[in-house]
């Protein structure tokens, strides 16, 4: 059982920056590999970024936010993070992270543990 918990989020002018960040509970972090979905009103949730299990390792991005944001993980924390710069004011959202078995998954259902979400708003 994993239990994960997003903070980091708020209200940004575009061109600036947050990070978000994903505190897990259970000794069994270092085990899955780690996700970044986001959901905007009235739309689908959206994989962002997804690390594999060690720190420092293989890294996904989806297109739109590639060279923008960088995910990482410190499995002696815990935790999971997502460096969101130059923004836009369409990466606003609810931010969730997500656990997951399988490496480099970019579908919702392979995500087994989910927390409840951080929203990020992007003013034009």
């Amino acid at each position: 059982q994993v239990q994960l918990v997003e903070s980091g989020g708020g209200l940004v002018q575009a061109g600036g920056s947050l990070r978000l960040s994903c505190a897990a509970s259970g000794r069994t972090f270092s085990s899955y590999a780690m996700g970044w979905f986001r959901q905007a009103p009235g739309k689908e949730r959206e994989f962002v970024a997804a690390i594999s299990w060690r720190s420092g390792g293989v890294t996904y991005y989806t297109n739109s936010v590639k060279g923008r944001f960088t995910i990482s993980r410190d499995n002696a924390k815990n935790t999971v993070y997502l460096q969101m710069n130059s923004l836009k004011p369409e990466d606003t959202a609810v931010y969730y992270c997500a656990a997951s078995m399988k490496l480099g998954s970019r579908t919702i259902d392979e995500y087994k543990y989910w927390g409840q979400g951080t929203q990020v708003t992007v003013l034009s």
